[in-house]
């Protein structure tokens, strides 16, 4: 296929164009490529921007000073430009992926050639910001406009080159809105099972950025349909089919209430669309069915372990893990506030990142009966509270415990907790009543 040209103009960040230019004077070929040109196209914000170059790696970094080998074998360098790092990469060619994931063999080469190697027609546009045009030698500038995704040459072969293709097309088809071609389709489905020698961070990031998109829900049906959810999330996969009473869900199983809760969700981070995916992984373990009731006793400490082992398999952070826990542990919590005694409710507004909370508690009413009464109590309490009613300052410390006469041990946790309980109750006012409240109510050793 000729290589076609449009008069495009697209506004690129400064960085990357002086790039272009530097290679260009010095009668390189240079463009822009890739994502950053499909969603400038598409009228999106841009991100990273890459360039596609006829230099091989070594001009490259004798023309650029702060570069930094990446990838020199496979033509790939980083060069370090306001602060930015861009990557440069020669047109190249590849050949013999053993491993599904990385070529054997690469060779230089020209941009046609370089086009027919990467993966998505919509993804193989160069843009020349001198001449303002779109470079388009396989047809993705027509998928563009019609909103297609479609694998370049043979779909099949596409996938085979790289399994990680399997979980980007349904990342792309979701977060760009795009329907995927059908040859594409079933090649996917076709190849599902391959995802599996994907490594762990690879598939995490791409389920993040599907989960974090603009239709989370939708990359999470292509998962299923395609079969990349069985060989990814079996947990999730699980949740298919799974009934749960008509009369709180009636929008249907476990999997669609979990798709629905993600799209209810007004913001989205790691930690919470982790939650939102997760909070309900316990259900299709504890089903059970008494006549015509429907069960799923201790859904959420049997979840709470399912999700940490899902996390840890994806090599999630520490930090991530721990709030996306905290999110499935406390989510039904919220069916109790309005009879929890002053200070457990305090103390259930004011753990961390309970924002996160709160929108998931949301989400999850919106994806099923819809009431937002305890959405609304909740917000109503946080506004009526002050700082110092929700945190107080401490009536006492360790150190006054000593010197009333107890010793270490797990009983000063007990009684300090017991203290802030009644200081968040409002029957306690100062350290002097404190003293006076746990001599009253303890006796030191001896």
């Amino acid at each position: 296929m000729a290589i076609r040209r449009r008069h495009f103009p697209l506004e690129l960040p400064a960085a990357p164009l002086r790039v272009i230019a530097a290679l260009r004077r010095a009668g390189h070929e240079a463009y822009a490529v890739g994502g950053a040109v499909r969603d400038g196209l598409l009228g999106r914000p841009l991100k990273d921007v890459d360039v596609a170059t006829s230099a091989t790696p070594r001009e490259v970094a004798a023309l650029l000073p702060r570069t930094h080998e990446v990838g020199a074998r496979f033509g790939v360098m980083l060069v370090v430009e306001d602060g930015l790092s861009i990557e440069v990469a020669t047109f190249r060619t590849e050949s013999g992926y053993l491993d599904g994931r990385h070529p054997e063999s690469v060779e230089f080469t020209d941009l046609q050639a370089d086009a027919a190697r990467r993966d998505f027609t919509v993804n193989a546009l160069y843009y020349d910001p001198l001449r303002e045009e779109i470079l388009d030698p396989v047809g993705g500038f027509d998928d563009l406009r019609r909103h297609l995704l479609r694998s370049i040459g043979e779909a099949s072969e596409r996938f085979r080159e790289d399994h990680l293709r399997l979980l980007r097309c349904a990342r792309l088809a979701s977060q760009l809105e795009f329907t995927i071609e059908e040859e594409t389709w079933w090649a996917l489905v076709d190849q599902a099972p391959s995802v599996e020698t994907v490594s762990p961070e690879r598939i995490r990031i791409e389920l993040e950025s599907l989960l974090m998109g603009p239709q989370p829900a939708r990359g999470l049906r292509i998962l299923l349909y395609s079969g990349v959810l069985k060989a990814t999330l079996p947990e999730v996969h699980a949740m298919v089919g799974v009934q749960q009473p008509p009369q709180f869900h009636p929008e249907g199983d476990v999997f669609v209430h979990t798709c629905l809760t993600l799209e209810h969700l007004r913001r989205r981070n790691r930690p919470l669309v982790w939650g939102a995916l997760l909070h309900d992984v316990g259900k299709p373990a504890t089903f059970s069915r008494g006549g015509e009731r429907i069960r799923f006793d201790r859904h959420v400490p049997v979840g709470m372990e399912m999700a940490e082992k899902i996390l840890q398999r994806l090599h999630c952070d520490r930090d991530t893990i721990e709030r996306a826990l905290a999110l499935v542990r406390e989510h039904l919590r919220f069916a109790s506030v309005r009879d929890m005694r002053p200070a457990t409710l305090k103390r259930f507004l004011r753990q961390p990142h309970f924002s996160d909370h709160l929108e998931l508690h949301r989400a999850d009413c919106l994806a099923s009966h819809g009431d937002l009464g305890l959405y609304d109590f909740c917000r109503t309490k946080l506004k009526e509270l002050s700082e110092e009613e929700l945190r107080p300052p401490p009536l006492l410390r360790g150190n006054d415990l000593l010197e009333m006469g107890f010793t270490q041990g797990p009983l000063l946790g007990t009684i300090l907790h017991a203290v802030e309980d009644a200081q968040l109750e409002g029957k306690l006012h100062s350290k002097q009543d404190a003293v006076a409240w746990v001599a009253a109510r303890w006796s030191p050793p001896g």
